[in-house]
């Protein structure tokens, strides 16, 4: 277990992309261990879902007060505690500044759905499926990549995967489709990720 590499998770709600790391992780198709769970927001599931795998769960909540870039060291402060080979974004809704990313040059990984160059930032899936029924896209996709600076969704691509929009779909009958191709390609992209990194700093 300690040989393993070792992911901070961090989620803003729901936490299903959370729960296929760390479900994967539990039955040993991702061999690493998930090490802590931080939400910036304390009725987040995502917490819930840690609690439940019996792992930290972590409320780093903003200040009224508090800048982003100090927001973010203090965010990156509790991070480094866990000391995380990789730093997994599923599902964070926050924009990470230098003041975070700064401390974890290269392990820091994001999903987002969509493919690379298209529909960066939030509601991509709604986004995609608006732009299906107005005939200007028949598909979306999702993507896997790596976050060195504050740039929004445009990091290194590690992977990626198409997801046809079919013209019976329904918003929630796309979406899903978007979550389950979320769930195996991060998962696949984390197995690739910790192949090379197979004890904590062993590869820095």
């Amino acid at each position: 277990m300690e040989s393993m590499p070792r992911l901070v998770v961090m989620a803003s709600g729901n936490g299903s992309n959370a729960q296929a790391v760390i479900d994967a992780c539990a039955d040993g198709r991702l061999p690493a261990r998930v090490v802590a769970l931080v939400s910036d927001r304390v009725d987040a599931k995502a917490l819930r879902r840690a609690d439940a795998a019996g792992l930290p769960s972590v409320h780093v909540g903003k200040r009224a007060d508090e800048t982003r870039a100090d927001y973010d060291a203090r965010l990156a402060d509790v991070v480094s505690g866990f000391d995380p080979d990789w730093i997994v974004l599923a599902g964070w809704m926050r924009i990470l500044t230098m003041s975070f990313l700064g401390w974890f040059p290269g392990m820091v990984v994001n999903l987002h759905p969509a493919l690379p160059g298209e529909l960066p930032g939030t509601h991509a899936i709604e986004r995609a499926f608006t732009e299906a029924r107005e005939g200007t896209r028949t598909r979306s996709g999702v993507m896997v990549h790596l976050v060195p600076d504050e740039g929004v969704d445009d990091g290194p691509v590690l992977a990626t995967a198409e997801v046809p929009i079919l013209p019976t779909d329904t918003l929630d009958e796309f979406e899903a489709r978007v979550h389950a191709v979320e769930h195996q390609l991060l998962v696949a992209t984390l197995h690739e990720l910790c192949r090379t990194r197979v004890t904590h700093g062993a590869t820095r």
